[in-house]
């Protein structure tokens, strides 16, 4: 009985000398008193009492210290899920006024909704025109671009541009490149192209997490087959010199459905600089429709999407969609935004 009262005793001594406080202390040492058997205590009712009581404050005082911890450590959970990353690739349909209800300035707030709502960190745009850019910048707030238009490389004509949460992370080094026989010069196009086409690629580090991946960004041409064709193959060779092993996410209207020859090029797996479509590879099933094009009808126009983000090189694809919401039966675009969640490893 004694050695249990004595080990009961030790018991609260430890406790009471690590609280620390003034009274804890001189409690403490007068339960070690107790135990070494300089004085007994069992009847001293009024010390036992106020013994308890400070170890009640000492458990009081711990179980708020362990719940102020646990919340700080769920905080940190949860913050260490957030190292996912939301891509768009975003063709916002450049503005024209033969677009009547559909053309910009009634779809503005639109597109800049889908991009805020959707918590996008990185969206490739396509067709935006300077002006468009800067509209959707003035509604974004955190966003910075990477890119220029492709008639100079600066302000004229429409944009790849990737739009980037800036809060989160920051642009190494970024080009825009043209899809031609001489991708360095501006304003150039080749092979059968009816238009000039380009590609904005930029490098980044997620300050986040420390992780460095590059996001490139592209629009093939509407009418050449051939053009078509070989900026598939240039893309591939550009993301070799350029990326090297570094993550890759592609993203882009591409003109071309899943049974095209360019996304068949992009994606031959014979081919080790190929990519990968991150619809293939989702961990969620896809979500929404699979046309990506609706030329303002009420629907898609059918289910072959144009529009694709690619991966490459160590990036997980956690969920896949194409956003088709409407605002009074009108869309923000003609062709809707696709949308990945991914992760880099």
């Amino acid at each position: 009985m004694d050695k249990d009262i004595n080990t009961i005793f030790f018991i609260i001594y430890i406790l009471l000398r690590l609280n620390r406080t003034k009274n804890t202390i001189l409690y403490a040492e007068r339960i070690k008193n107790c135990i070494s058997g300089k004085i007994v205590l069992l009847g001293d009712k009024n010390f036992l009492r106020k013994s308890f009581q400070e170890i009640k404050f000492y458990f009081a005082y711990m179980k708020k210290a362990m719940v102020s911890l646990l919340l700080l450590l769920a905080a940190f959970a949860g913050y260490t899920q957030d190292a996912s990353i939301n891509v768009m690739s975003f063709n916002i349909r450049l503005d024209v006024t033969s677009d009547s209800l559909n053309s910009w300035p009634y779809r503005k707030d639109m597109a800049a909704s889908q991009i805020l709502f959707h918590e996008a960190d990185f969206v490739g745009l396509q067709e935006a025109l300077h002006h468009q850019l800067n509209d959707l910048k003035e509604r974004l707030p955190g966003y910075a671009s990477i890119g220029g238009g492709r008639n100079d490389g600066k302000e004229s004509g429409e944009y790849c541009a990737i739009l980037y949460n800036a809060n989160r992370f920051e642009v190494q080094v970024s080009e825009t490149f043209w899809l031609s026989e001489t991708p360095a010069l501006p304003g150039s196009k080749s092979w059968d192209a009816a238009i000039t086409r380009i590609v904005t690629w930029g490098k980044f580090r997620d300050r986040l997490t420390g992780k460095e991946f590059f996001v490139f960004n592209t629009h093939f041409d509407h009418i050449g087959k051939e053009a078509r064709k070989q900026s598939a193959g240039m893309i591939l060779q550009k993301i070799h010199e350029l990326a090297e092993d570094y993550p890759v996410i592609l993203t882009g209207d591409f003109n071309s459905n899943e049974d095209d020859e360019p996304i068949k090029i992009l994606t031959d797996t014979s081919n080790p600089r190929h990519v990968t479509d991150s619809k293939s590879v989702s961990q969620t099933p896809h979500y929404g429709p699979s046309g990506t094009f609706n030329a303002f009808r009420n629907a898609e126009v059918d289910d072959h999407a144009i529009d694709f983000i690619f991966i490459k090189n160590g990036v997980e694809v956690l969920k896949h969609a194409t956003l088709s919401q409407t605002w009074r039966g009108r869309f923000s675009s003609d062709h809707f935004p696709v949308y990945v969640k991914v992760k880099i490893k």
